[in-house]
């Protein structure tokens, strides 16, 4: 049986992965990068992720020293403008319209969004670039064994890698936290969500929109010009039941719902990708870390698609490990190094979690005078200056 021996084995290579591969391999570690699923790298290919992904500003540094913003920022739609419609009345209409613009704490927008398959894409260039990684698409990491020197991790494909650190981003369910017996509390909400992409007749003028009935948010995040047409791309939740009616009905059917559900705010949209479905669920670990492994991203934590946080929680998990990793680095994978990652970064999350799980449930009310309530409550806290103005910083992560 080979065995291989490496600084770090990521095990996952979504974009979370894919990121950490990078980042490590630019900072002077030996790299193995591992995920069960070959990307899918093009946007009209079977499989595509339609989702995008909003990096806000604390995580362009995260990217730059990996050596991916100089890749991804030519692709990227400035999220200058976050807008939140509540549209709770007996009509699906907007009766309340707050923009929450950057401007006013910044001067760079909240952040840059993009599609997740061209992430994947522009990222595997990037780790073919770089002489410290080794990926491997369609190779699973199947057990771990740990003790104090060194991890030992086999892959699907009979090899065994020997590394000082496995780095977990293999998702909600991953198999290296649950080898590793690290619980993980989780709320359900009965919910799930469409992500799709569209064009429109209205230019979106790099705003992100959040509109907000019942069920979950409907929103409508900038992407770059398709055909010539302004293009969004959506991510609809609503309860399970109504997704997946949803996700069956014909297309010019699937448009009126689409349509109704908008309020008209960019004009008509028109579908232009398959509809993918995704559950939606609050997730956090009890611990960031266990012996020689460190959890990050949804290994760690999960949280609804509300305010561009999932990922950049993710990348604040990347670059407290790197710092860390970093010094000193004959520290890399020791219990000193992931108690100091697991009390950094845990704190914040569950607080994050928290609050996201709040606002998904407000989100969801059904009953009128909820829905009035909510819609009073965004009024209250928008007409405050001070308190937007923290709330737009707490959202981005800055002081």
């Amino acid at each position: 049986m080979d065995r291989i021996s490496t600084d770090i084995l990521v095990s996952g290579g979504g974009v979370a992965g894919l990121t950490a591969a990078a980042a490590f391999a630019s900072a002077g570690f030996s790299v193995i990068c591992a995920d069960p699923a070959p990307p899918v790298t093009e946007r009209d290919a079977a499989g595509a992720d339609q989702r995008t992904t909003a990096f806000l500003q604390p995580s362009i540094p995260v990217l730059e020293a990996a050596g991916l913003w100089a890749r991804l920022e030519p692709h990227a739609a400035p999220l200058q403008i976050m807008r939140i419609i509540d549209a709770g009345g007996p009509v699906a209409e907007p009766r309340i319209i707050k923009d929450f613009d950057a401007a006013d704490i910044s001067d760079q927008p909240f952040g840059w969004n993009l599609p997740n398959w061209l992430l994947r894409r522009e990222m595997v260039a990037r780790l073919a670039e770089l002489p410290g990684v080794t990926f491997l698409p369609g190779v699973a990491t199947t057990t771990l064994f740990t003790r104090e020197g060194e991890a030992l991790v086999t892959l699907s494909d009979g090899r065994r890698v020997a590394a000082r650190l496995v780095v977990a981003a293999d998702g909600r369910n991953s198999p290296m936290r649950q080898a590793a017996g690290i619980p993980v509390k989780t709320i359900r909400y009965g919910q799930k969500a469409l992500a799709f992409a569209t064009t429109h007749p209205i230019p979106h003028g790099n705003v992100s929109t959040e509109i907000h009935r019942s069920g979950g948010p409907f929103t409508l995040v900038p992407l770059p010009d398709r055909d010539g047409r302004p293009s969004s791309a959506v991510v609809w939740m609503e309860k399970g039941h109504e997704v997946a009616r949803l996700a069956a009905l014909p297309v010019a059917e699937f448009e009126a719902a689409m349509n109704e559900r908008s309020c008209g705010i960019l004009g008509p949209l028109t579908l232009m990708s398959e509809r993918t479905v995704w559950p939606i669920i609050s997730q956090i670990a009890a611990r960031m870390a266990g012996e020689r492994l460190a959890l990050i991203a949804e290994a760690a934590h999960v949280v609804p698609p509300i305010g561009a946080q999932g990922l950049n929680m993710s990348l604040a998990d990347l670059r407290a490990l790197i710092d860390l990793a970093t010094a000193p680095p004959a520290d890399l994978g020791s219990r000193a190094m992931l108690d100091a990652y697991h009390r950094r970064r845990h704190l914040e999350v569950q607080a994050r979690v928290t609050g996201i799980d709040a606002l998904n449930r407000a989100s969801m009310l059904a009953a009128p005078a909820l829905r009035d309530f909510r819609a009073a409550g965004l009024n209250a806290l928008y007409s405050l200056a001070p308190v937007r103005k923290t709330l737009m910083r707490v959202g981005l992560g800055v002081r």
